[in-house]
């Protein structure tokens, strides 16, 4: 099995939904955007594998100084930095956008919430929106509106995706929920740390999901713009529109499983659909 193989496998196991998005970009593409995705996989889950923020700093250490080798011709033997070595290299992908994103999964080691709106916003932006500039680099899509399209997409998925995720953070006694809104709403963490639902949490993840459809708005108010080759990489905006509702119908409860479940069988058709009509 290839290195390429590898990070594939790795995306389509804990990044389905990126995985299927895939799927649409030209099949030359495909194995960038898979070493790219896999790599964000093994530094967003560095909180989640370690016992105590220390050691989390620690692997996004480690793959900082894999990028420095990496730019410096000199990549480690690792099953995902290799293909990500490769990658670079083809498509000349800009070194700030990697330094940028490690710097926002920084804040995954805090263990605390983000202060505000404002807050959260850039840590979405930093993380997915940073990760989606990076794969236009790969599609080959240098226009500005596009660029500026992919961040607020990447955006709104990240959003999207921290409301999904409110219960496993719970668990873990953690919460990306802004701290403002909490105090304004009178959410109680011990509560959500309990998974108990409550009115004052459905009106935060409902204001939560106002501003990931705010970002979604923006983007798709570019999409004539966005060459057609490009669309594969926004795909993330319709599969946020299919959670997005679905959070809706149970009145932004984030503990309602029904927020849990997998995009729906008809994705495939739903995704195509979309690339004719640009996102």
């Amino acid at each position: 099995m290839t290195d390429f193989n590898y990070c594939a496998q790795q995306v389509e196991r804990f990044d389905k939904d990126r995985y299927l998005c895939t799927l649409f970009a030209p099949p030359d593409r495909r194995p960038g955007l898979f070493a790219l995705y896999a790599f964000n996989q093994e530094v967003a889950q560095a909180r989640e594998l370690v016992s105590e923020p220390l050691l989390g700093h620690m692997r996004l250490q480690w793959w900082a100084d894999a990028l420095e080798g990496i730019y410096g011709g000199t990549p480690p033997a690792h099953p995902v930095a290799r293909p990500l070595s490769e990658t670079i290299q083809k498509y000349d992908l800009n070194r700030r956008h990697f330094d940028d994103l490690l710097q926002a999964r920084r804040l995954d080691m805090e263990d605390i919430p983000p202060a505000d709106p404002q807050a959260l916003t850039d840590y979405a932006s930093g993380t997915a929106g940073t990760l989606s500039e990076l794969t236009m680099e790969v599609i080959g899509a240098f226009d500005r509106g596009a660029r500026e399209a992919a961040r607020h997409v990447g955006t709104a998925w990240a959003l999207t995706g921290l409301l999904r995720a409110v219960p496993y953070h719970a668990k873990a006694r953690r919460c990306y929920l802004p701290a403002s809104l909490c105090r304004e709403a009178g959410v109680q963490l011990s509560e959500l740390y309990e998974l108990r639902s409550e009115t004052a949490l459905l009106t935060v993840t409902g204001e939560v999901a106002a501003m990931a459809r705010h970002h979604l708005d923006i983007a798709r108010l570019r999409r004539t713009n966005i060459p057609k080759t490009a669309v594969p990489a926004l795909l993330t905006a319709t599969l946020a529109d299919v959670y997005l509702k679905r959070m809706r119908v149970v009145n932004y409860d984030p503990l309602d499983a029904r927020v849990q479940l997998p995009a729906p069988g008809r994705l495939i058709r739903l995704l195509w659909n979309r690339m004719r009509n640009r996102y």
